[in-house]
């Protein structure tokens, strides 16, 4: 791959990172701020019950797992994880998706696949994602800084 192209790809990635971290970090925040409305999301689409306080850790864990994932720390492990988070929170609404037009449907669901679709590249080219505290950390490592 030649220099314009890399460098390219990896503020592509970056953004994208960044992008995809906001994203999930309203929802995360939510779960802190709004147990209740978590608790009925939890309820409405993955048909477990989960207490307030439980919720709330909840958060605090996604919004350690997200922030993470935003500065490239661990990158395997980070970007798989939201990856598997978001594709179970796509399929549990596999039913508004197949409603798309009619009752109970939603066209603002939809937004969740091109998502999942950018975490999946995210984690396919974590190795070109290099503006990330691994790679600055392997780079301290190796003497490169």
């Amino acid at each position: 791959m030649n220099d314009r192209i890399e460098t390219a790809a990896r503020r592509a990635l970056f953004i994208q990172r960044l992008a995809l971290s906001v994203f999930l970090l309203v929802w995360a925040v939510d779960k802190i701020l709004r147990p209740e409305h978590a608790a009925g999301v939890f309820i409405h689409f993955y048909g477990i019950t989960i207490s307030h306080a439980a919720l709330t850790w909840v958060g605090v864990a996604e919004v350690v797992l997200i922030l993470a994932f935003a500065i490239g720390l661990f990158k395997f492990w980070t970007y798989l994880a939201l990856f598997i988070i978001h594709f179970i929170s796509t399929a549990s609404s596999w039913k508004i998706y197949l409603a798309l037009y009619g009752e109970g449907g939603s066209l603002l669901f939809w937004a969740a696949i091109p998502v999942l679709a950018a975490f999946w590249v995210q984690f396919a080219l974590r190795e070109l994602d290099t503006l990330t505290l691994d790679d600055w950390l392997a780079d301290r490592r190796a003497g490169r800084t």
